[in-house]
């Protein structure tokens, strides 16, 4: 089966990949068939022949997650459309701490309306 993966370079630590089309019983620093671009994760740096991977997948070869969501994130030129998530994730008291204030705020809006309801009566 042809794959299409990343081929890690780079020294330790710091890792560049490489897009290929490679046969999947190759190991992972394997002779390729075609090389399709470059992605540096650490600077979101991406060129990429969008237009060969396509073609690629036409034919069948199967992408890897990784190499998918680059394929889908990429712009008509090759480069890497990178969105930075807004969201924060929260440390588990945090996220406790966050949930005991809901539960709060939850709990006064309803006495609220409790003693809106006897007013009202």
């Amino acid at each position: 089966m042809v794959k299409i993966r990343l081929k890690r370079f780079g020294y330790k630590k710091n890792p560049t990949y490489r897009v290929v089309v490679i046969d999947s019983r190759n190991k992972r620093e394997g002779a390729p068939i075609e090389e399709l671009g470059h992605y540096n994760p650490k600077t979101k740096e991406m060129k990429l022949n969008k237009v060969q991977a396509e073609a690629w997948l036409a034919k069948g070869a199967q992408a890897t997650d990784t190499v998918t969501y680059l394929i889908k994130n990429c712009n008509e030129d090759g480069t890497l459309n990178y969105v930075k998530k807004e969201t924060v994730k929260l440390s588990k008291k945090a996220q406790a701490k966050l949930a005991a204030e809901q539960e709060a705020a939850a709990a006064a809006a309803a006495e609220n309306a409790e003693a809106e309801s006897v007013e009202q009566a």
